[in-house]
């Protein structure tokens, strides 16, 4: 091995071992599921802002977003981070603290079908079981994409075989979520965040040098065009520019609208110690969400720069998503501290796919052991048996997501936008509805979750292929369409009882306490 090699392994086996002894540490605290699934709701602001963007961003902010710019222009990638910034906001305006109040009051939720199953007093147990299945539905291909991006982060650096860089990477993931719980994905999350923010910074100083410039990096995307225009694509294989329409922008900008129903950030709200230091958490998460999505963005311009300055060579199709990664190779030839430093940014890769794994796996094993096995087919269980069931799930859903990335050529942002989209539209409007409206009852709720996952899957495969007005996000179609049916079901059928509007009021008036 080179001493970049031996520097950059270094490096990362430390943050590994780092991240598997957190979850040691913290599998100490786990007295029952409570503390397994939602960290004994013992989360600091901090840790609560910080692991919640982690955990949201995956490794789609630094392989995904960068790649689509390097290849495409601002466009594409520029008015999705506004519509994620947008909605990473509104997310913790409007919703984190009334969910962190709502799932206390109702029963002491510690999962979202928990939730739906209190708040709508759903004996029937369908709510419950529907969502789970949501969430095992959409989790696994979503858990894939984080295991995709090991994967290839290793094959293109060190020429590993691809499928088994990504068995390890996933069996480490594995390794301390299982052991270590809610508390163990949370603390490694917040830790991952600044590894992130640090990998970000560094890629785009070195980047920005070794283009020559900040000038040169400009003067190459205006040479292109439509690179730099919001109104305008760029086609690498034409050299041309396409025009880039107000649809196609605000298609774009609804990725905001998948926060509502994301299970994995949902959950940091719930796990806060005190609903009132979430406005301290939001002024945190909102200011490294904007600065984060701006630096990812731009390091996609300026990978297109060091291509241009001869430094880099073009990255066609899905390899653009290794853009960072070819960045931090070409650090690592500079000395045994730029091996180090390498090393870093590799390993923030890694905490950008780690810190959403994690999430998605304890969320999708509690689906399982809680909501279905327990919660549906009311298999009782100890709370021994409980937790390792949901680690047995866990290491199964694993399995099922190494198999589904496979593909060294699958796309880390195609199978995150499609994942992103079921969630948001099966769970965003039902707990929106949910939260801020009276009258919204059990069937209404069924119907809209199962409508917006449906719709996802008609939108993307039958209307979207249409092209045209059709060819749009899927997420914005099936989010109206899943909100009109809660609507119309909810006033169509029985009210809800004065049980459950008395609860909604409860809520309603702590909320409005500072």
């Amino acid at each position: 091995m080179t001493t970049a090699q031996i520097g950059i392994s270094v490096t990362i086996v430390v943050y590994l071992i780092g991240m598997l002894l957190i979850g040691v540490w913290c599998s100490k605290k786990n007295n029952d599921t409570g503390d397994f699934y939602l960290g004994g709701r013992k989360l600091g602001p901090f840790v609560t802002a910080m692991s919640a963007e982690a955990s949201d961003m995956s490794s789609w902010l630094l392989m995904g977003l960068p790649g689509l710019a390097y290849l495409t222009g601002i466009a594409d990638a520029g008015w999705t981070a506004i519509g994620l910034a947008i909605g990473t906001y509104i997310n913790w305006l409007i919703v984190a603290k009334r969910i962190r109040l709502y799932t206390h009051v109702a029963g002491n939720s510690i999962t979202i079908p928990d939730f739906f199953h209190n708040r709508f007093r759903d004996k029937s147990g369908l709510l419950m079981g529907l969502s789970a299945i949501v969430i095992i539905i959409f989790f696994i291909p979503y858990t894939a994409s984080g295991f995709a991006a090991c994967g290839k982060l290793f094959s293109s650096l060190f020429g590993v075989d691809y499928f088994w860089a990504m068995v390890i990477s996933a069996i480490v993931i594995v390794g301390y979520t299982a052991t270590g719980g809610f508390l163990a994905a949370s603390t490694t999350d917040f830790i991952q965040s600044i590894i992130m923010s640090l990998a970000l910074l560094v890629v785009l100083g070195f980047g920005v040098y070794s283009a020559g410039g900040i000038g040169a990096v400009l003067d190459n995307a205006k040479s292109l065009p439509g690179y730099l225009s919001m109104t305008q694509t760029y086609d690498p294989a034409t050299g041309t520019a396409s025009t880039y329409g107000a649809l196609s922008s605000f298609s774009m900008l609804c990725w905001g609208l998948g926060y509502f129903g994301m299970p994995h950030i949902l959950l940091r709200f719930m796990a806060i110690e005190d609903e009132k230091k979430l406005k301290l958490s939001r002024r945190v998460a909102s200011t490294w969400v904007v600065i984060s999505l701006f630096v990812a963005l731009m390091i996609g311009v300026v990978g297109l720069g060091m291509t241009k300055a001869g430094n880099l060579a073009f990255l066609e199709g899905s390899t653009s998503e290794t853009i960072i990664v070819r960045i931090a190779d070409l650090l690592s030839q500079n000395g045994l501290v730029c091996a180090v430093l390498a090393g870093l940014i590799l390993a923030g890769i890694l905490a950008s796919t780690m810190s959403t794994a994690d999430s998605q796996l304890l969320a999708a094993s509690s689906s399982v052991s809680e909501n279905l096995i327990q919660g549906v087919f009311g298999k009782k269980m100890t709370v021994k048996q409980s937790m390792t069931c949901a680690r047995l799930t866990l290491l199964g859903i694993s399995i099922i997501g190494v198999f589904l990335a496979r593909d060294p050529n699958s796309s880390v942002f195609n199978i995150v936008s499609f994942a992103w989209a079921g969630f948001g539209a099966s769970f965003g409007p039902v707990v929106l509805f949910a939260l801020f409206w009276r009258r919204t009852n059990r069937y209404g709720a069924i119907a809209g979750m199962f409508a917006g996952g449906v719709m996802v899957f008609v939108w993307k495969y039958l209307i979207a292929p249409m092209g045209g007005l059709w060819d749009i996000y899927e997420l914005m179609p099936a989010f109206v369409i899943a909100c009109l049916v809660i609507w119309i079901v909810s006033v169509l059928t029985p009210a809800p009882s004065e049980e459950i509007t008395q609860e909604f009021d409860k809520v309603k008036a702590l909320n409005a306490e500072e």
